[in-house]
């Protein structure tokens, strides 16, 4: 397995424990629909959030959150519309940006950017 995908599937399972620490509610990790995929899908205080997790162990390209472009964004608001053509009972959503740096010799840490607008 690449390194990257290493570092990603540790980031993701960081982030479960993140939110669940902040009392989120995970429903799922890593549903697809179609060629669209959402992190995490969570609710809290009856919210849904789609939540896209980005992790690195270096800041030689800069911060996590920094990869997230608009391309994925607009990716992560169409798998949201299906879910949502799926479950249509939640009223109130939104997007956010977990980022999570592991660097070498200190502490991970949590960037956790709440409703993100395109």
């Amino acid at each position: 397995m690449a390194h990257h995908n290493t570092t990603g599937k540790l980031g993701e399972q960081m982030a479960l424990e993140y939110l669940l620490q902040k009392g989120f509610v995970i429903l799922h990790q890593n549903w697809r629909h179609s060629h669209w995929e959402v992190d995490v899908i969570a609710f809290y205080k009856n919210v849904l959030h789609f939540i896209e997790v980005k992790t690195r162990r270096t800041k030689k390209f800069g911060y996590p959150e920094e990869d997230v472009t608009k391309k994925k964004v607009t990716n992560l608001i169409n798998a949201s519309e299906e879910f949502l053509y799926l479950y249509p009972e939640w009223k109130r959503i939104q997007f956010d940006i977990l980022s999570i740096n592991l660097l070498s010799n200190e502490p991970a840490e949590f960037f956790f950017i709440e409703d993100v607008h395109v």
